[in-house]
């Protein structure tokens, strides 16, 4: 059984086979039978789990048994305690409901990686970083979450699923580790 750590670039797919000629996971791993253990949007960066055994995959991405999962997310403007506090409470979004989270502005993370291409810089506006974490994870959620107190996301980094965290298994951008230790974590 094998558990690859993964730092998804930004504008790759998360999937094995190309749309339009646009990169995707086969790009960067060469590994035959390896599937995502959950999913990562194009516009999104960071951590990807992926492995070839099946039970370990629906263990990691199945809602009933979701893994934390850390984001750094910059935004456009500079959240006060309100938007903290509604971020960090139950999120009308329309559609559903969040669950409660954690959430906390962080200085901008000294370990990360320059974005290729950079994110946008206006002096007139500033930008500010927060760490999110979630036990759930609906499509484009933090995005719409931080949308939804008036800070738009310009950059989103994923950067710890469960035990596993980009800041103690340093991957640049496209970089992968095996973690075999892993079935002992798992319980198996």
């Amino acid at each position: 059984m094998s558990l690859i750590l993964f730092n998804k670039p930004f504008q790759v797919l998360c999937q094995f086979s190309s749309q339009e000629g646009r990169e995707c996971l086969a790009d960067y791993l060469k590994i035959p039978g390896i599937y995502p253990a959950g999913r990562l949007d194009a516009d999104s960066e960071g951590l990807m789990l992926l492995t070839d055994d099946g039970q370990l995959q629906h263990k990691i991405a199945h809602p009933d048994h979701k893994e934390a999962k850390t984001y750094l997310v910059q935004v456009d403007g500079v959240p006060d305690a309100a938007a903290m506090a509604r971020l960090q409470a139950p999120l009308d979004l329309g559609d559903f409901v969040t669950k409660p989270c954690r959430a906390a502005r962080i200085a901008e993370p000294k370990w990360l990686w320059p974005r290729n291409p950079p994110i946008r810089a206006r002096q007139d506006k500033p930008t500010s970083w927060i760490a999110i974490t979630l036990e759930e994870g609906k499509n484009r959620q933090v995005r719409r979450m931080t949308a939804a107190v008036g800070l738009p996301t310009l950059r989103l980094v994923r950067s710890s699923i469960g035990p596993f965290s980009l800041s103690t298994h340093p991957l640049l951008p496209g970089e992968f580790i095996d973690v075999p230790a892993y079935s002992r974590h798992a319980g198996k």
